[in-house]
């Protein structure tokens, strides 16, 4: 049975001059029919499935949709088009340093980050320690958040969603925060999450990560679906596509030929 599945998913967005004219303007081109309306399609016609333990691995170019497609998956936004259907409770690691109060202290920060996801204060009190020890912030409790650099920022935000035990597991490049040894550690507990029996999907750019992690790989190029399948062979044509030596077409029509064998 399937705990997540994502059925001919398209995400619209329509963008207008509104801001530009200002509200009065707005109306009087209404009223001649002279306010022009643009549409972008950030995703079409996504589908994939995916089973309890499975992990999936996005891929694709800056702009591709990746994350427009997590935040539907996540139940942030609605699809325009298509239907999401999950099983079980879902946590999704997205945008890690954004949420904080730069003007209160990392201590306060935690509490805070902690109540947002939805912790008691008694949860939070015994996994304090825990998560400062884990975001090595154990000499920086008690300064202003906004003094932190971006990696600090970033490891404590970690710190905190990493504590749940979620049915499914959402990452966007979260395992590239903080420097190697930080890298090394934070995969080390989404490896212990998802062998606990979450059902993942990591984006990432570092193609090893995937193939070293991923059981199946998702690529998606101007928000279509190019492959979704076999790691290793999906991984390659994606290589192939980023040196040049396919072709969109070409490695789209690949990959049909592959699923005709």
């Amino acid at each position: 049975m399937s705990v997540l599945e994502v059925n001919d998913v398209s995400i619209r967005y329509l963008t207008g001059d509104f801001k530009d004219i200002g509200l009065k303007e707005f109306v009087m081109r209404k009223l001649t029919r002279n306010y022009h309306v643009n549409e972008f399609w950030a995703d079409r016609h996504i589908t994939f499935s995916l089973e309890k333990s499975e992990m999936l691995g996005i891929i694709g170019s800056n702009g591709a949709g990746k994350s427009t497609l997590l935040k539907v998956i996540s139940g942030i936004m609605e699809p325009t088009e298509g239907w999401v259907k999950r099983e079980g409770n879902i946590a999704a690691l997205l945008e890690l340093g954004s949420g904080f109060d730069g003007d209160l202290t990392v201590r306060e920060n935690t509490y805070l980050r902690g109540a947002m996801l939805g912790y008691t204060r008694r949860f939070m009190d015994e996994a304090y320690d825990g998560i400062i020890d884990f975001a090595e912030l154990k000499d920086f409790q008690e300064r202003p958040f906004k003094q932190l650099s971006s990696g600090m920022k970033s490891r404590l935000a970690f710190s905190i969603a990493s504590m749940v035990q979620p049915d499914i597991l959402i990452l966007d490049e979260v395992l590239a925060v903080g420097d190697g040894a930080f890298r090394n550690k934070s995969e080390a507990k989404m490896r212990e999450i998802i062998h606990s029996g979450a059902t993942t999907i990591l984006v990432s750019h570092a193609l090893n990560q995937v193939q070293e992690m991923c059981s199946k790989v998702l690529w998606l190029e101007r928000g279509e679906q190019i492959a979704c399948g076999e790691t290793a062979a999906i991984c390659g044509l994606y290589e192939s596509f980023l040196n040049r030596k396919l072709t969109l077409d070409e490695a789209r029509k690949k990959w049909a030929e592959k699923q005709m064998e």
